[in-house]
């Protein structure tokens, strides 16, 4: 799923709305990973990320120290920024959305701990939860002391408002592709035209100038 760019580049994940997800892939010095996620309007995101730093004596991906940390970057469809802090090893970030579309969640390692990486790598496992998805329904049932069928209920009240914001986000897509689509025709018919226009003028431009040609050697 991930692919390998080089140090100054991004990785862009084009994904569909999943209401949660986990992966891990490994970032280098200066590299920066970034993922779009196509999210609805006021709809609750939540990440959580953990590092392991490579350790050539072991071999293996072992806990980052703390003084290793990732800066955390999101910006919503009009790229502008709605996020952007720095946490440790070891971090969860928050935001809800305000605009649909697509949002892009960017990670990469603090600049002023480079010496920690001693020309290794390191590994982010990070986990994404979308929506209804991030509510903790049993600190919510202990909160508001739920019998079980009442947070039942309100789990199930949690998933329709979640798939009506997403079906109210595809009549959004839905509507901006259809516009783009009528204008590409229309741009496309005037262009259509105006080749029309150019043949026809060219056309009779030729023949006053060979009848003008024919004239002058008195061929007509």
């Amino acid at each position: 799923m991930m692919l390998s760019i080089p140090a100054a580049g991004v990785v862009l994940i084009l994904a569909w709305i999943h209401p949660s997800y986990a992966l891990y892939f490994h970032i280098g010095e200066t590299e920066k990973k970034c993922f779009i996620e196509e999210i609805p309007d006021e709809t609750m995101v939540i990440g959580k990320y953990r590092t392991q730093l490579w350790d050539k004596h072991s071999n293996s991906f072992l806990a980052a120290t703390p003084g290793l940390g990732m800066h955390v970057e999101i910006k919503d469809p009009d790229t502008k920024i709605i996020l952007s802090r720095q946490y440790g090893s070891d971090g969860r970030f928050t935001f809800t959305s305000h605009t649909p579309g697509e949002h892009q969640i960017c990670l990469h390692s603090n600049s002023t701990k480079m010496a920690l990486f001693s020309g290794g790598k390191l590994r982010v496992h990070l986990d994404i939860q979308v929506g209804e998805h991030t509510n903790n329904y049993p600190e919510i049932a202990a909160k508001d002391k739920l019998t079980e069928l009442q947070l039942r209920v309100r789990q199930l009240l949690d998933q329709v408002e979640q798939i009506q914001k997403e079906q109210n986000y595809q009549r959004y897509r839905e509507e901006r592709f259809r516009m783009t689509s009528e204008s590409t025709n229309q741009r496309v018919l005037w262009w259509s035209i105006a080749q029309t226009l150019i043949l026809i003028v060219t056309g009779v431009w030729q023949m006053k100038h060979l009848k003008s040609f024919f004239e002058a050697k008195k061929l007509v």
